[in-house]
Formats: C-alpha cells, structure tokens, sequence
C-alpha cells in the first residue's frame, strides 16, 4: 500500500491553533495531549485515507469529496486526491459546521475587499 502524504492547510493549520490556545487557557495538559492526538490522527490519514466517513452535512448536498474523523468533540476535516491528503479543518463538533462555514466565507470575502 502506498503512503500518502499529509498536509495541513494553513486554515486547519489556524483551527488548530485556536484550539490549543482556548484548551491551554483552561488546562494546559489537555492542550497537549489534544494537541498530540489531532496530529497522529490526521498523520494516520497518509496510509488509510478512506476510513473517514463522508462529511454528513455536505454528503446531504451530495457533495461526497470531503471525509471527517473524529477525534473527541472535534471534527477533522480532509480530502484525498491522488497520492496526498489534505486536512482542511479541525472543528469543534458541537458547533454547527454551517455556521463555520458561513464564518468562514464571510470572513473571505471580507479579506477579498481590503
């Protein structure tokens, strides 16, 4: 089985962040460890990429490209093409991913205007 390579877009990349910064504010050790497992899980994607399950709420408008894993409450987001996968976000799952992503183009086209 070939590996795939794992990358992080630079927005998975700021979820992340935003995570460990509010988990670090309330306890520093889960930060860490919450840090550690977002990080192997998305690194385990490089040789099953497939077990994910189709995002629910895109899968409903048939939108089958994007996968998820869920690690604790949160939502890592990716799509495999060819031999690489790339994490898109790491959400936390008790928010409603349309309003992240309603956030998130609205914030776009905010940076879009400047």
């Amino acid at each position: 089985m070939m590996r795939k390579k794992v990358r992080w877009a630079r927005s998975a990349r700021r979820d992340l962040e935003s995570i460990v910064n509010f988990l670090v504010e309330r306890t520093p050790q889960a930060a860490l460890s919450t840090l550690d497992q977002l990080e192997a899980r998305a690194k385990s994607l490089g040789t099953l990429a497939d077990r994910g399950r189709i995002v629910p709420e895109l899968g409903r408008l048939h939108i089958r490209e994007y996968r998820e894993l869920i690690v604790g409450p949160y939502r890592l987001i990716y799509r495999v093409r060819g031999s690489s996968v790339l994490v898109l976000a790491a959400v936390d799952g008790r928010r409603s991913l349309e309003d992240i992503l309603l956030e998130r183009l609205i914030s776009i086209e905010g940076q879009e205007a400047e």
